[in-house]
This record gives C-alpha cells, sequence and structure tokens, in this order.
C-alpha cells in the first residue's frame, strides 16, 4: 500500500472514531493557502475540533503525535482562524492530533496545541 493510501485509510479511521463518538465531519482536507487541516468535526453540537492525523509504521525515530511540527501547528491555526471566520463560528473550539500506528489503532491528543 503506497503511502497515500495508508493516509486516507489513517484519515479514515480517526473519522470513525470521532462520529462513533457522536460527532460530526463538516469538512475534510480543508484547505487554505498553503495549509491543510485534515478533518474538521463538530462535537456535541458545540465544539468545533480542527484534527491533524499523524500515521506511523514504526516509532524508530518517535511517536506519530510528536511529528506535528510548531510551523505546522500554525499553519493548521491559520487556516482554523479562516474556517471560524468563514462560517462566523461563535462556539468553542480544540485542536486535536490522532495518532495511528500500523496496526491500525488510534489514539487521539485532545487539546495537542
Amino acid at each position: 500500500m503506497d503511502r497515500k493510501t495508508k493516509g486516507i485509510k489513517a484519515e479514515e479511521l480517526a473519522k470513525n472514531h470521532y462520529i462513533q463518538s457522536g460527532g460530526e465531519i463538516w469538512e475534510s482536507n480543508y484547505r487554505f493557502k498553503r495549509s491543510e487541516i485534515d478533518f474538521i468535526t463538530l462535537l456535541e453540537s458545540r465544539l468545533l475540533v480542527f484534527v491533524e492525523v499523524k500515521m506511523r509504521n514504526r516509532t524508530d525515530y518517535g511517536e506519530a503525535e510528536t511529528f506535528v511540527s510548531e510551523e505546522q501547528k500554525q499553519r493548521i491555526t491559520e487556516a482554523a482562524e479562516d474556517y471560524i471566520f468563514a462560517i462566523d463560528w461563535q462556539g468553542h473550539i480544540r485542536f486535536d492530533i490522532v495518532a495511528v500506528n500500523g496496526n491500525g489503532e488510534i489514539e487521539v491528543f485532545e487539546d495537542a496545541f
């Protein structure tokens, strides 16, 4: 399986986690300038969550969640601000990182940044 296919599968696993938790997926692969948010989900009708998914088959060089750089966090935040403005969101927000390992197991880091 190529890298892109693995990434798509990892995102689907993460989306399913949020859906099973009562979430509603509002956007996938939201783009703003050079930034992309893997997906945006609404939880409990009042919490908008911006999700970055990271997949690693091996942990030799660190865990998946540690591979979100400060620059990437800044770009995701800028894209989120654009989205919030575009839809005139007035509720709470959160940024999560979902780490997916090679076995398809996920770990959610809520309010990661």
